[in-house]
């Protein structure tokens, strides 16, 4: 019952993080899931811990070193790696019905807010490096527009000692975008000297 008052109370949170969130931008779909799992696992790590100091400090150091060894790129991605650490400390302090509830809550809390978007639709993280002094700024655009939806302009830094300037893009591709495609013809136009292209 606590883990399924969680898992809605997590709802509410990203549902309010959604329409009070005042910087420009797309929602991360990740960011999002990411709040409505911590919210059951923490409650599940509460039910395991108890009063028991020991096992808040070994929950402590178990999570200090994945931290520090465990390379993750999405927010959601930390959030799987914290559950694992819970199932397996509730596992191991013979908590076997807490392990399997938040096992199940959690699990459909990854499943009903899952990002959206698969295929064509996903989230790209665009990269592009352009020379100073080159006037590419129109052509940039009238290439994502010929291949993303809801193009925003994320960052913008200097590279190479101040000769070049980084522009970093957040945007959905086009059904019918190919990324191979977009490296391509961004890597045609003069003044731009790389082109990095992850989903995100």
């Amino acid at each position: 019952m606590r883990l399924g008052v969680a898992l809605g109370l997590g709802c509410a949170v990203a549902v309010i993080y959604r329409l009070t969130r005042q910087r420009d931008g797309a929602v991360s779909p990740s960011f999002m899931t990411t709040l409505v799992m911590l919210s059951v696992l923490i409650a599940m790590v509460t039910q395991v811990i108890g009063d028991n100091q020991a096992r808040a400090f070994s929950l402590v150091g178990a999570l200090a070193i994945i931290r520090f060894r465990t390379v993750v790129e999405d927010t959601r991605d930390t959030a799987f790696v914290i559950f694992a650490v819970v199932v397996g400390m509730a596992a191991g302090a013979n908590y076997v019905t807490v392990g399997l509830a938040g096992l199940f809550v959690g699990g459909l809390a990854a499943v009903i807010i899952r990002p959206r978007g698969a295929g064509g639709e996903a989230t790209w993280q665009l990269t592009v490096r352009v020379g100073l002094g080159q006037d590419a700024d129109l052509a940039i655009a009238a290439v994502l527009a010929r291949h993303f939806d809801d193009v925003q302009l994320q960052a913008t830094a200097t590279g190479r000692q101040g000769a070049a300037l980084d522009l970093s893009y957040r945007a959905r591709m086009q059904p019918a975008g190919s990324p191979i495609a977009l490296v391509n013809e961004l890597n045609r136009l003069e003044g731009v000297q790389s082109v990095e292209l992850r989903r995100s």
